[in-house]
């Protein structure tokens, strides 16, 4: 997560707080995946708020994945061998060409028809646990309703689970290169204003710590900021990099939306979420793929009245976004 205040020199206490909030999630070693289709795990976390979980350092194009949605539902992307072996229904990867060499698996926790003595839950378990165990490390983390109970620490061993901050990075950046915005205007107005396209690209660049200079001698990128433009005296850039749960984006998304309660020089700011480039997934269930990148990632821009555009982008093997 990625969020820029042009004309910001120090951050604002209540964004401090937020971002100081913005909750930690676990890892989790060496964990049996049929150790989350357990009654146990089900009801502690599924069932009593909203659960994420993904596998850790997986290739989605090379190795067995998987993916716990707070849906409930349980998500695996595997290799034919592995399909085989499990003898669980699944549907052929969309991404697999003419011939089928993965396929998708998809478990609903939370169905009613998966009840602990229910032949469908224990043929799963079954098929996890003796025909063919999948162990991966997971990240793990758990959002509650305000519930009392267990805990994600609690109910690993001590030995298995580790829990992890995300890293925080703050940067002022000086006499930075802006395009002029108009909220309305999205195709963008010769000499007036930059278009969507141009902000999106300049945002990678501004991100990326590309130069705008468009110097010739430059041998890395000859890019410039899109016209019009203007200098700002100085811009704010934070990144948040770690296992972030939406319900932490929300909030952050609305603490910058007030930002602009107080009169602020800065006329828009923007907030970036990339998702996992290795998730089975990528926008609500949709299949996630791997072609030269897995890219997948939205972006708000928040102008100063509170209209704000919302971009959306992934790679090449992904369904479009709803």
């Amino acid at each position: 997560v990625s969020f820029l205040i042009p004309e910001c020199g120090i951050l604002p206490e209540m964004l401090k707080s937020t971002i100081a909030d913005v909750g930690e999630y676990y890892l989790v070693r060496n964990l049996l995946l049929h150790e989350l289709v357990t009654h146990e795990f089900i009801d502690t976390f599924v069932k009593k708020g909203s659960c994420y979980a993904l596998t850790y350092n997986t290739k989605i194009d090379q190795d067995n994945t998987a993916a716990l949605l707070p849906t409930g539902k349980l998500i695996l992307s595997v290799d034919k061998d592995t399909y085989e072996e499990l003898g669980l229904q699944g549907r052929p990867s969309q991404y697999s060409g003419k011939k089928v060499m993965r396929h998708i698996i998809t478990i609903d926790l939370t169905d009613s028809s998966f009840h602990p003595d229910s032949k469908k839950h224990k043929r799963v378990l079954w098929a996890l646990k003796e025909k063919k165990p999948l162990e991966f490390d997971f990240l793990l983390a758990w959002s509650n309703t305000g519930a009392e109970g267990s805990t994600l620490m609690s109910y690993f061993p001590k030995n298995q689970i580790q829990a992890l901050k995300p890293k925080i990075t703050f940067s002022t950046l000086r006499d930075l290169q802006c395009p002029v915005l108009q909220s309305n205007e999205l195709q963008g107005k010769p000499e007036e204003s930059c278009s969507t396209e141009e902000l999106f690209e300049w945002l990678g660049a501004v991100f990326s710590q590309v130069s705008l200079d468009n110097k010739s001698s430059s041998f890395l990128s000859t890019y410039c900021c899109p016209q019009p433009n203007t200098i700002v005296e100085q811009a704010f850039l934070c990144t948040i990099t770690g296992f972030i749960i939406p319900e932490k984006i929300i909030q952050l998304l609305e603490k910058l939306c007030c930002y602009f309660d107080e009169p602020k020089l800065a006329h828009w700011l923007t907030l970036t979420v990339h998702g996992f480039a290795d998730s089975p997934v990528s926008w609500r269930e949709s299949e996630h793929g791997f072609h030269k990148g897995g890219e997948n990632l939205y972006n708000f821009v928040v102008f100063r009245n509170l209209d704000y555009w919302l971009q959306m982008a992934v790679g090449t093997n992904d369904a479009c976004p709803p």
